[in-house]
């Protein structure tokens, strides 16, 4: 597979996973999934018309039509496999996240794969309010952006407040930190001449917790 991020996500599948690949875009991800036998189960959903038609061709292409069955569905509304037990989620913001995984709940779901594109705090808690607990993440850079993928499950885990901000620890990764380090820093001598004092107090919160990680 050419895409690092890609690569990536597959490499948190494993063989008894029922997946559902949500926003599938033109399906590379699926095809890979299902082309090497990855997982037991492969569907690919998609809300944008378009996107699924492109991801049909690229499954019909490949002779994998019997492989992985294709949804239009916005999340797994419009799904009626309830065999699903694994979700991946790649390439959209929080709140489509969060908004799609509260609207599964006909799915007994046991595994989570998100790669978020932003807010990754809020990511991070608001699973762990629905009972998806961070067991691991893999931070990769392609493209000139970093991407950090998480690997979410029903095995309760304690997750400490520096988790919550900044993911699991791993210094394969340092550069990541030092990426996180200079934003908050440059935020927060944005707003240091500015009155609002638990902003300032919170970013600096937060300087000190990632700074343990440098």
């Amino acid at each position: 597979m050419k895409s690092l991020r890609l690569a990536t996500l597959a490499s948190f599948i494993k063989k008894q996973d029922r997946v559902a690949d949500i926003g599938c875009d033109h399906a590379y991800l699926s095809c890979f999934l299902a082309e090497h036998n990855l997982c037991e189960k492969i569907i690919a959903t998609d809300i944008n018309e378009n996107a699924l038609k492109i991801a049909k061709k690229n499954i019909k292409k490949k002779h994998l039509n019997q492989k992985i069955k294709t949804y239009l569905s916005d999340g797994l509304n419009q799904v009626d496999d309830f065999e699903i037990n694994t979700v991946i989620i790649a390439g959209m913001g929080t709140q489509n996240v969060l908004h799609i995984l509260q609207n599964s709940k006909n799915f007994d779901l046991q595994k989570l794969i998100i790669q978020s594109n932003n807010d990754l705090p809020t990511l991070r808690k608001e699973l762990k309010k629905l009972h998806f607990y961070l067991q691991q993440e893999k931070i990769i850079y392609e493209k000139n952006h970093f991407y950090v993928i998480g690997e979410y499950t029903k095995n309760k885990i304690h997750s400490s407040k520096r988790e919550i901000l900044f993911g699991k620890y791993n210094k394969a990764n340092i550069d990541y930190y030092y990426f996180l380090y200079a934003k908050l820093t440059k935020i927060y001598r944005n707003i240091s001449f500015l009155k609002n004092f638990k902003r300032k107090f919170q970013l600096f919160y937060q300087i000190k917790l990632l700074q343990k990680y440098l």
